[in-house]
């Protein structure tokens, strides 16, 4: 296991617009849950849909970075209380980023008065994103119809 960091040492910021090509970069290196530029594009997610989503004003996207490298991302749709994306390249991985991402990703919606999330993952026995989650206080709450399993959390103020 790689040496974990401290929050401190990760700086947590809103993406912007002129983030996309790294957060594309972030999504298509990461092992599990592979997709690529050419894939994403045909479920509809783009350059371009991606940075109206920025700023649209209803998505929070938070990137993290280390030594100024963007290293992961998360991204929620606030009126669907949906959480889209959390992804960490694989080089960083397992040193504390996506709990970071997560947390301060919480925290946001919380001042947004949101008070339950959900997300689906894969379903797959090895895929490690069901023990991230859990480890993090999200439930089970049953499989959507592509056989993904669905998480929900509940946000309590801190």
């Amino acid at each position: 296991m790689q040496n974990p960091i401290e929050r401190d040492e990760v700086t947590l910021r809103s993406a912007a617009p002129s983030d996309v090509d790294a957060l594309f970069e972030v999504r298509c290196s990461v092992a599990e849950n592979h997709q690529s530029r050419e894939e994403l594009a045909e479920l509809g997610i783009t350059p371009a849909s991606v940075a109206r989503m920025i700023q649209g004003g209803d998505y929070i996207t938070l990137i993290a970075e280390l030594g100024g490298e963007p290293v992961g991302f998360t991204m929620v749709e606030v009126s669907e209380n949906y959480l889209f994306a959390c992804f960490v390249r694989p080089a960083f991985e397992n040193r504390g980023i996506g709990r970071a991402l997560m947390e301060q990703t919480e925290e946001e919606l919380m001042r947004r008065g949101v008070t339950s999330i959900w997300l689906s993952t894969g379903a797959e026995p090895d895929l490690r994103a069901v023990g991230f989650y859990e480890n993090l206080g999200w439930s089970r709450d049953g499989f959507l119809d592509d056989g993904q399993i669905r998480f929900i959390k509940q946000l309590l103020p801190q």
